[in-house]
Order: structure tokens, then sequence, then C-alpha cells
């Protein structure tokens, strides 16, 4: 089977990798790929925005499959291009990636179904006053959120009265974030412990990968800015077998079910964050696709023939797949750019990652690098690796996982050294 890849960061050498476990001996493209994923297949200079480039790159090389990682292209309609075209593709339609791509849309599509999540108030472009006065209504903490797509910059908890109405305004007056924040959804700020679920499903059917756990900030405890991630683990203990037989009965179900009966059916991978609440699970956030660092925590615990599987979601026949885990956990530490995520410098000579790769039950999977003229891996983002490692249990797997951290260096490598805590105090 030969199969195209679209991005370029961890989650896409997480799938890559796990694409290449197969007995099948996938023949794999990466679009644009990373200095990861040379390894694994060809790296394409391909615009995932371009679609007729990509449409003429899916047939002059054949391409069986395409698995679309990021959700810009999934909004922008790729997979809508890809099966016009009766090309299989894992990702959903335009419509279905409105829960990630309209903030407004998702809470909305919450109300209709019933589906639990904060309340919240939607303003546009236009009525700052009105946003102004609920915000003021509200109080703080609150949580103001850009409609659309901003890079993981949209999300905004207000600790204080003055930096809600400071962000409100940056977003509806200043437009700060574009078109992106032109609408805002300002939302009550719940109060819990987060975890994200993976659905794999075909439109019809679905499985759920392991629930996972991810640390948003930059400093240990949970302190400093948002990043993309700095680290996870999974399955998630806060996850219990209650509360995922709760969230699969308010949440997952409910969720499939409403966009089949919009006519919007949903095929791909639905990312559900969750907050889990002293009333239940409440969706914080849908994504269109999985999460990273997720994707490299959750992947390594996927038993069955990753071809199989993403084959059987494109194709609808997940019914009749069995879809196994590995047992155990698996945990990954992101080693990123110092300042990150402010400014940094790119360009970092990269050792000892042969040496990670060569530990027992470590992977490790490139975000932010690039193999230079000559064959120096260099750091070319903000979160540069992150270093899975699976284990018997979540203790085990976080001791190998930072034996493989260990091992690699880079000049002003950063990276938290207490990722798992609240699975490990579970």
């Amino acid at each position: 089977m030969r199969i195209l890849i679209i991005g370029s960061g961890g989650r896409e050498h997480a799938i890559a990798w796990a694409l290449h476990q197969s007995p099948s001996r996938p023949v794999l493209f990466i679009a644009p790929g990373n200095g990861g994923t040379l390894h694994l297949g060809t790296n394409v200079a391909l615009d995932a925005a371009d679609h007729a480039a990509v449409l003429g790159f899916v047939a002059n090389e054949r391409i069986d499959l395409v698995v679309v990682g990021p959700e810009q292209p999934l909004v922008d309609g790729l997979s809508d291009a890809l099966r016009a075209k009766d090309i299989p593709v894992v990702g959903p339609s335009a419509a279905a990636a409105r829960l990630e791509g309209s903030k407004a849309f998702s809470k909305d599509f919450m109300q209709r179904h019933g589906i639990p999540t904060a309340a919240y108030r939607t303003f546009r472009a236009g009525q700052l006053s009105q946003a102004l006065d609920f915000v003021r209504q509200e109080g703080a903490p609150i949580v103001v959120k850009a409609s659309g797509l901003a890079a993981g910059k949209g999300a905004i908890v207000c600790e204080t009265l003055v930096s809600a109405e400071e962000a409100v305004t940056d977003l509806l007056e200043d437009g700060l974030l574009g078109e992106a924040g032109s609408t805002v959804v300002i939302e009550s700020f719940m109060q819990g412990e987060e975890a994200s679920l993976f659905v794999l499903t075909d439109g019809s059917d679905y499985v759920l990968l392991p629930s996972a756990q991810d640390h948003k900030r930059i400093g240990e405890g949970d302190t400093g800015p948002n990043t993309g991630g700095m680290g996870a683990y999974a399955p998630a203990p806060v996850m219990t077998k209650e509360r995922l037989e709760e969230a699969i009965k308010r949440v997952v179900e409910p969720t499939l079910t409403g966009m089949r009966n919009e006519g919007n059916p949903y095929q791909g991978i639905l990312y559900v964050g969750l907050m889990i609440t002293t009333e239940g699970p409440k969706v914080v956030e849908y994504n269109c696709r999985l999460g990273d660092p997720e994707t490299q925590v959750v992947l390594p615990l996927l038993a069955t023939d990753a071809v199989e599987v993403f084959g059987a979601i494109a194709s609808g026949r997940l019914a009749d797949l069995d879809v196994s885990l590995h047992p155990g956990a698996c945990a990954c530490v992101v080693m990123a750019s110092a300042g990150y995520p402010g400014s940094y410098v790119k360009g970092k000579a990269i050792r000892g990652v042969e040496v990670a790769d060569r530990l027992e039950g470590v992977q490790v999977f490139h975000a932010g690098t690039a193999v230079d003229a000559e064959g120096t891996l260099r750091s070319t983002g903000g979160r540069v690796l992150a270093v899975s490692a699976r284990g018997h249990d979540l203790r085990a797997a976080l001791d190998r996982a930072y034996a493989g951290v260990k091992a690699i260096d880079f000049d002003g490598a950063v990276h938290r050294r207490d990722i798992g805590h609240r699975g490990l105090d579970r």
C-alpha cells in the first residue's frame, strides 16, 4: 500500500512510525515531514493548501490512502477534494471539521444535542460593548476563546476581570488574531482535571484509543504560559471505568449521532477534550484530528496493525476490525528550545537521538527537526523532540522516557521533570 501523510510535526512522525510497523510494509510519503520521518519514507515538498497539487501527487504516485494530520487542511476541505476523486482519506469533511474550526458552531452543536459543556455566549465583531457587559456580569475567572483556528493561541483563561476585558478587546476591536478572533465565545470557567479521548470512526461505527492527559504549561507544577504541550501519558487514571462509560454515553455517542442526524457524518479521528468536574465529564473542546503530543503516547499502545485501522476508517469497515491495545502505559517528555513558547533560536545541532532510540521501550518522535546538507540533525522549531516510552505501568514508562531524554543533547534544550505527576498521584 502507498500512503501519503499530510503534516510535519511529532504527530505525523508518530503516525508514520505506527504505519511503518505494519507487516504489509507500506510505502510512505510525508508532506512535508521532518528529520525523523526521513527514515520511514520519503519527505515531499507539497503544500496541503494547494488541493490541485495534492491531487496531482496522489494520481502520479498511485496513492492508496491519505492520512491528514493537522486541522487546517481539514477545515479547508482537503478531505472533500480527495473523496470527490474517490481517494480513501482519514479525516473529516469540512462540514464535520467545523467542530474544531468554529468554536461558535461546536458550542451551539453541543447545546442542540444536550452534550455537557460550560455555559457560554457568542459575540461577533461590532458587539464589543455587549461582550464587555457580559464579562462584567459574569466576573472572573472566565474563558475567552477565538471561534476560529488560532494555532493554539485562541483560548485565554482570564483570572481577573481586567485581563478578560483586555482579551475581548484585543480580539473583537484590535483584531489580534484576525478573522479567527472576529467571533468570540465567552464561557464559564470549569473546575476539574482535564483528559482527552480519541475516537476513531468511519461515520457509522467507532472505537476508542486509550484516554490521555497532556501538560500544556511550560513550567513544572503546571506553571507559566501555555504551550502546544510539554508531555503526555496514557491511559489517564482520572478516566476511571465509570467516567469513561459516562463520557461515552453523554458525549461521544451523542456527538457522532448528532453529526449524522444533521447530515454531516463524522469520518476520521475525533479528539474530545474533557474536564472532569464534580458534575461529571464536560466538553472543553473538540479537535478534528489527533493531538500532539498525545499521539506520541496513544499510537504506541495500539496493538492492531495501523494500516488496517486507518484503512478501515477510510473505507467504512471499522465494524469488521477487532482493535486491540497493548497492556501497560506510555509516556512522553517534550524537549523544547530555550525561550519557547516565546522567541527561540533555531539550527541547534542535536546529538544522542540514536542512543535514545536503542533504549528498551523508547521511541523518539521528531517535531521541529531537519537534516542539513552535511547530514547533521538540527532544531527547527520550539518543540523539537518528544521522547516516548512504554512500560508495564506509568512509573516504568516515565523512567524509560526520562532515560531517553538524558541521552539526548542540544544547546539550550529544556524539558519538564514532572510529566505524569497527576497520574502518579492516583
